[in-house]
């Protein structure tokens, strides 16, 4: 391969990484969407879909170690595929979380949510912004921008913790819906867990770009 052909393939891998942060998107952004609209076929759709997100993590892991087999790639080349080890194995977990999401929909079945579904969507969001912002990060090589996302991930735990009392607060007055108050309790933890993922995607930009393996996700919540 020569030192062009390497490049093009560089730049070919990292906008894989790139799609397959839009359909890890995605599938977040249709999870809660399904979950507040109760549309089960939205959610088994998801579920299935995520073969394709898992399908996408092993094409680009197979596409970089043949570079890293093959071209002995070093310094930042080197970091560059290995982080993007890294990146994909994160934004795979995160399809997983919003399969689960969507199988707690499933789960649910017709019964009716327990509560309005007000600052699951706002995790949800500022999730989905986080991984924007990441993804930006990853393109521009920003670090100072993927430095800046451990604060929005504080407002995902603080939420969290909100959530978690409210819907402790209604299984204490009403025992009859514990179950169904578990079943969002579960959602808000995949939501926390997929801000958490982000959160490493981003240590993982520092790393590619400086060099220094840095713990950014300390949480000021």
């Amino acid at each position: 391969m020569t030192r062009e052909a390497y490049h093009k393939a560089l730049i070919k891998l990292e906008n894989e990484v790139l799609l397959m942060g839009d359909m890890v998107a995605h599938a977040i952004k249709k999870s809660v969407e399904s979950l507040r609209k109760r549309d089960i076929n939205t959610s088994k759709e998801i579920v299935k879909n995520d073969l394709l997100i898992n399908k996408k993590r092993f094409d680009i892991e197979e596409q970089c170690i043949a570079l890293i087999a093959t071209q002995q790639p070093m310094a930042v080349d080197l970091r560059t595929l290995t982080s993007i080890l890294s990146i994909v194995t994160d934004l795979e977990r995160m399809g997983d979380h919003a399969g689960g999401i969507a199988k707690i929909n499933i789960l649910m079945g017709d019964e009716p949510l327990v509560k309005p579904l007000i600052d699951i969507p706002r995790m949800a969001d500022i999730g989905l912004s986080m991984l924007d912002t990441c993804l930006k990060a990853f393109v521009d090589r920003n670090t100072e921008l993927a430095r800046r996302i451990c604060n929005e991930d504080d407002q995902v735990d603080a939420l969290h913790d909100q959530i978690y009392r409210e819907l402790l607060v209604l299984m204490m007055e009403n025992p009859r819906i514990i179950h169904m108050a578990t079943y969002l309790i579960w959602v808000s933890h995949n939501l926390e867990r997929i801000a958490d993922r982000v959160t490493n995607i981003a240590e993982r930009i520092v790393f590619m770009v400086t060099g220094k393996m840095e713990e950014i996700n300390v949480s000021k919540y």
